[in-house]
């Protein structure tokens, strides 16, 4: 009984979402979009503001984790908003500057492994940067991820693995902003030092793995609910990592293509040799993650997720366009009814410019 009324309880959890942390979110965006108007140098400026602007949808996506512990809901939207904002807005520093190099890259990341590791240095992110100052932008969203995360009952039960993780994404995005004449090569070298821990994905599907942020902010989500045992860690890392995931980064790629080949901008789910190879590449994470969450406790609420990822993703106007149309459609009918009707519910938000 207690389980049916936990299920039907995470069912419902699409209401105080839309009612109560779409609000929240957007008010936690508009103070970092205050705070990133106010960056002196102009370039920096600008790309904080672009990625807020562009990127909105990436912390409502990552925001539903915030209602997996009802009492800390507004903490954990405050760090999820934080930590999404560094990792789109240093991207759009990787991306879209010119100068960058795997020194710089690497500094700039040292702010990913900060904001999730209280005991970690504070440094010059900019150090080896060719734009400076920010006005202490990025200094404020490491610190207000740094107060949220020692708030959480949990959290030094899940330090380390947080770490973890954002070592990875760090990793991940300092090779996939190299030169594009290495910057494959580099991605398949580091894949091969990490091959024997995952035997059943390619290259490509490792590193969009490691180019997610769920898997930190659900990890925050249980360090809200209290203490955190290492079989919950394995157990979460057995569906998130590289499942998940990997299934969350290879959706955005994929509605990016034409973007990404516009600027010549790496993109993952251009490795599949064929259509049909990158449909059947998709539809094999979301089966993995779905028979992993089945023995995760709570697992409504991570098919939860899972129905919402693909239906905020697959809702983006550019995955209906011919050449993707027939892919969307496959994995919605596989992920089943429950995201079926998100995506019918993330449609009419898309019209109404809500996300």
């Amino acid at each position: 009984m207690t389980a049916l009324i936990t299920q039907a309880r995470d069912r419902l959890l699409i209401l105080p979402y839309l009612l109560r942390v779409f609000p929240q979110v957007d008010r936690e965006l508009a103070v970092w979009r205050l705070a990133a108007g106010r960056i002196p140098d102009r370039q920096l400026r600008r790309q904080a503001l672009q990625s807020i602007a562009s990127k909105r949808f990436h912390c409502q996506g990552g925001s539903i984790y915030a209602l997996y512990t009802p009492e800390y809901t507004r903490l954990l939207t405050q760090f999820i908003v934080a930590l999404q904002t560094i990792s789109d807005y240093l991207d759009n520093l990787s991306d879209r500057v010119c100068g960058c190099t795997e020194e710089n890259l690497r500094q700039l990341h040292h702010a990913v492994l900060a904001a999730v590791d209280t005991e970690a240095p504070v440094c010059d992110w900019y150090e080896k940067y060719p734009h400076k100052n920010d006005g202490a932008y990025l200094d404020s969203l490491v610190a207000c991820c740094r107060r949220c995360l020692e708030q959480l009952p949990g959290y030094r039960d899940v330090r380390s693995q947080l770490r973890f993780l954002m070592q990875r994404y760090a990793d991940l995005q300092v090779f996939k902003h190299l030169d594009p004449a290495v910057r494959a090569e580099r991605l398949v070298a580091w894949f091969e030092s990490c091959r024997r821990h995952y035997p059943h994905v390619n290259w490509w599907e490792f590193s969009a793995a490691c180019g997610s942020t769920l898997g930190a902010f659900m990890l925050a989500a249980m360090a809200a609910a209290g203490p955190v045992t290492p079989g919950d860690t394995l157990q979460l890392f057995a569906c998130y990592y590289p499942w998940l995931c990997g299934l969350h980064i290879l959706l955005d790629y994929f509605i990016d293509l034409d973007e990404d080949r516009q600027y010549n901008d790496l993109n993952f789910v251009d490795f599949y040799p064929t259509a049909l190879a990158a449909e059947r590449g998709l539809l094999y994470f979301l089966q993995q993650a779905k028979a992993a969450m089945e023995k995760l406790p709570r697992s409504s609420f991570h098919r939860l997720v899972t129905s919402g990822l693909l239906a905020l993703y697959l809702s983006d106007p550019k995955a209906a366009a011919p050449e993707r149309k027939e892919i969307t459609q496959q994995l919605l009918h596989a992920a089943g009814a429950e995201a079926l009707w998100l995506h019918r519910i993330c449609l009419l938000l898309r019209k109404r410019r809500i996300i």
